[in-house]
């Protein structure tokens, strides 16, 4: 099995990727959305331990915990010492169970996947891009978002330019869905026969 690690920069689509990889039959793992779950319970008391304030009924308050990390590097790390290892166990579930029911790859999406090294445990990895342009105007018309807010998680994340020349493989959404899903279905097409180490070395 082929672990793939996807990733890119705030912005440049990488849900509507992952969509792609999913109608393809590869199963996706969202480290996103993992965090989500672990704010709603598991992750919750560690967190209001050492973030007082930043939780009620049991469940995260996203934007008190982003106010209470925004800019503060050591408080960033704490958050990660909490969150990344109850991810990284969810991730080994899921490609354990995909490896047993046979699947010829698997995707994991991590935002910080370089940043965290998380590409030294994948067999390739795959980057989402598009111009800084449209990355701007997709993100701030999110709701609540501003530009302090996104030039704040941008210096967290590293370059684009850095992103794709680490990338073994680059998909640029700037242009339409269409060209952007031919892409992924060229990937995939590439990886489908191609034998994967990193699952028995790492994740098993």
């Amino acid at each position: 099995m082929v672990v793939i690690g996807f990733t890119g920069s705030i912005g440049m689509g990488k849900s509507t990727i992952a969509d792609r990889f999913l109608a393809l039959g590869v199963p996706v793992c969202d480290a996103d959305a993992i965090v989500h779950r672990l704010y709603e319970g598991e992750a919750a008391a560690a967190i209001e331990a050492a973030f007082p304030g930043t939780t009620s009924a049991g469940k995260v308050d996203r934007v008190k915990l982003g106010q209470a990390v925004l800019g503060d590097a050591h408080g960033l790390k704490r958050l990660e010492s909490i969150v990344h290892p109850l991810v990284q166990a969810a991730e080994r579930e899921f490609l354990r169970k995909s490896f047993e029911q046979g699947a010829t790859m698997a995707v994991l999406e991590i935002p910080l996947l370089f940043e965290t090294g998380g590409d030294a445990r994948v067999d390739v990895t795959v980057v989402v891009s598009a111009p800084a342009k449209v990355q701007r105007e997709r993100v701030l018309q999110r709701p609540r978002m501003t530009q302090s807010k996104l030039d704040a998680i941008l210096n967290r994340q590293m370059p684009d330019a850095e992103k794709r020349r680490r990338a073994d493989f680059v998909v640029d959404t700037g242009g339409s869905i269409e060209e952007s899903h031919a892409r992924i279905d060229a990937i995939v097409e590439v990886l489908r026969n191609r034998g994967g180490r990193a699952y028995q070395q790492f994740w098993s």
